[in-house]
This record gives structure tokens, sequence and C-alpha cells, in this order.
């Protein structure tokens, strides 16, 4: 959804608060795709706070199902949205576009809020997802989810780094 900002910075003081939609169905980050499975609607504020100065505010909150970063198993992550900042259109033509390239959200007086939101959602993303603390992960030779079952593979001596230090414990065993 796009909300004009002209029609706010036209009197100071002047407020619009509205309602918009989430549109999009699913958030792309490096390639990946995570789908949304819950969202509210963005509570957006307007404010003009000076002549050809706005303030902008957005509260919403999304929910996407991300796997789980060690068994796979998806889980549903909240984003919390709390967004509040100003943008100056009074300056120079260069300074305008300077501050306003750095917020891709903002067009030609027009606010995007999916684009706002989605860049909110990429400043929160977590490096890694987990379905709970002592998530045991799946099983790299048969892929068997180990916080569901065991399965009968052979745990042991396949990492060719960890055989040295196998050795080790065996001979430390020996001695004793």
């Amino acid at each position: 959804m796009l909300i004009n900002l002209s029609e706010v910075m036209a009197n100071v003081g002047q407020t619009k608060d509205t309602q918009a939609s989430i549109e999009f169905q699913e958030f792309v980050m490096y390639g990946d795709s995570y789908p949304v499975v819950d969202k509210t609607d963005v509570h957006v504020v307007v404010q003009c706070v000076g002549e050809r100065k706005v303030s902008i505010q957005c509260e919403a909150q999304v929910d996407l199902s991300i796997p789980c970063s060690r068994c796979l198993d998806e889980v549903n992550v909240p984003f919390k949205i709390d967004y509040l900042k100003k943008f100056d259109f009074s300056g120079t033509k260069e300074e305008e576009i300077e501050e306003l390239e750095a917020a891709i959200y903002i067009r030609d007086y027009d606010l995007d809020v999916d684009a706002l939101i989605k860049e909110e959602m990429m400043l929160q993303f977590p490096l890694q997802t987990l379905c709970s603390d002592d998530c045991k992960g799946i099983c790299d030779v048969c892929g068997t989810n180990l916080n569901k079952g065991t399965c009968d593979c052979d745990q042991q001596g396949r990492d060719p780094r960890m055989l040295v230090i196998q050795d080790i414990f065996k001979n430390f065993k020996q001695t004793d």
C-alpha cells in the first residue's frame, strides 16, 4: 500500500492515522523464501512536524515460518515492527535525494508500507532459528530427525579430523 506524504506536509501539525494491510505472502531473504503464517494490519501515523518535515510511525506484527537450523522443522518466528523516524524534505535537492536513497520505501513523496515492513524484518532476521534450545538436529547419514527418534547409523569415526582425538582418548583409557 502506498501512502502519499505530500497530503500531510501541507499543514504543520496535520496528522494522517490509518491502517494498511500487508500485501506480501512470503518474505524473501538471500534467495530463500519464508511464508507468512500470520500478520496484523500496519498502524501508520504520519504527522507534519515542521515545514516539509514529517514523522512516520508504524506498528505491526508478522509471523514467518522458518526452518529450524538443526532439524529443519518449521518454526513460527514473530517479527514485532515498531518504527519511528523523521524525514526532512526542506533541504536542497541533493540533500533530499541523499536522505531518501537511504530509505528505499519512500519514492516521490509516497510511502511504500510493504517495503518499510520488509526492511524492518530484514534488520530483525535471526542468524539462527531453533525449534528448542536442546534440539538434537538430524542424522547426517540417514536424515532422521533425532528429536523424534533414533537411528542405527554408526556415529563413531566418520569425521577424519576427529579420528586423532579419538585415538588419544583410546590411548588414555588403555594406560589407566
